[in-house]
């Protein structure tokens, strides 16, 4: 580790140009001899991604790794939220990272081992959690060859797969994945009681539970309703029914769990539009729990592919958005008009329907174009 992170006046460089354009920054040559600019504009890059996706890291003296590291590692948010269901005595995590995970998840645990193939960035975390005063043992070595080795035991085992492959292609299978999870799922869970894999938002959930052996639960996590990972938990010896929770993050919505085969045994209720028109938040949208919600929340559906629910009073608790509407005849939207436009099972994009009725984005007011059973419809905000 270099100690130029050490240097008062580097620092203040950085911090200086947390604003410049930094294509312009690479073309000039570093005013210090012991720092490139690239390593300059390393830092500069970490510190811009740490104030939105990790702030506890803007501290003097923590040191970023490179970009694709930074991409790659998880948000202080997620990572918070999932540290507040662990305890345990011993945490390991197989795939570090820049440790963004670890750093949270392991708060709860008197021991804590992390393991990173890549040297530099198991050095950087390394450096970062002294200067954070966290303690941790930093093994620098392959997943694989680190079980092949391993006689300890865990209470819990967290991995983060990388979802590249050699070509830096994204990969979403987790026999693609590195490491591949299929092959190593009966000596993870012979050697820890839970084990715990955050993955892509787009896997499938029937895939998921198709593979994986001893599922408990699946979450699916969004912050502000933009899915971001679905986390499933291996427990050992576990052969009940698979629970999964839809998380958002950020929001006053309440979470939302149900047993994963609840959807198969619900049937939903339809109706035209009544008084609330009520919009599935993104976590729900992803478990494609559809008939489940109108029977869970007492909801009429609008038609069989159109996930909108409706009601004459209002459900509070729902988790997704809430709106007053009513049906409207084409010719009551006047041109120049703003809304938020949505469309559910239409025909037309809100691009297409916004240059057909010439009409602005943004305010306040919503206006829907779906279908009901007895065909198309256009939902106009009360």
């Amino acid at each position: 580790m270099h100690s130029w992170h050490k240097n008062k006046e580097i620092q203040n460089y950085i911090n200086a140009n947390l604003s410049t354009d930094l294509h312009s920054l690479l073309l000039k040559k570093s005013p210090f001899p012991e720092v490139s600019m690239q390593e300059i504009v390393q830092q500069i890059k970490g510190k811009q991604v740490a104030q939105k996706k990790f702030p506890f890291l803007l501290k003097d003296g923590i040191v970023f790794p490179p970009q694709l590291n930074l991409e790659q590692a998880s948000s202080e948010k997620t990572a918070l939220y999932k540290s507040e269901i662990l305890k345990g005595n011993k945490f390991i995590d197989l795939t570090s990272g820049f440790g963004i995970d670890a750093y949270y998840l392991s708060k709860n645990f008197e021991e804590i081992t992390l393991v990173e193939q890549n040297s530099e960035l198991l050095e950087i975390v390394e450096h970062n959690w002294n200067v954070l005063d966290k303690k941790a043992n930093f093994i620098n070595q392959k997943l694989e060859d680190f079980l092949n080795e391993n006689k300890e035991t865990f209470d819990v085992i967290y991995l983060d797969p990388a979802r590249r492959d050699l070509n830096k292609n994204k990969v979403f299978l987790l026999e693609d994945l590195s490491p591949n999870i299929l092959e190593i799922q009966d000596k993870l869970l012979s050697i820890s009681e839970e084990v715990i894999i955050k993955l892509s938002p787009l896997i499938d959930l029937k895939y998921l539970i198709s593979v994986l052996k001893n599922i408990s639960k699946i979450e699916i996590i969004a912050v502000k309703n933009d899915v971001k990972e679905i986390v499933v938990f291996l427990s050992k010896n576990y052969s009940g029914e698979i629970i999964c929770k839809c998380v958002n993050l950020e929001n006053d919505e309440k979470d939302f769990s149900f047993e994963i085969n609840a959807e198969k045994h619900s049937e939903a209720e339809y109706s035209e539009p009544q008084r609330f028109i009520y919009i599935p938040n993104n976590t729900i949208l992803k478990a494609g729990v559809f008939n489940l919600i109108s029977k869970e929340f007492k909801l009429k559906k609008l038609h069989p592919n159109t996930h909108l629910y409706t009601s004459d009073a209002k459900i509070d608790n729902f988790p997704g958005r809430i709106l007053e509407m009513e049906v409207v005849d084409s010719k009551q939207i006047k041109k120049k008009e703003q809304f938020n436009l949505i469309s559910k099972n239409y025909p037309l994009k809100p691009e297409e329907i916004k240059k057909k009725y010439q009409l602005k984005d943004g305010g306040n007011q919503y206006l829907i174009f779906t279908q009901s059973k007895k065909g198309k419809i256009i939902l106009k905000s009360v």
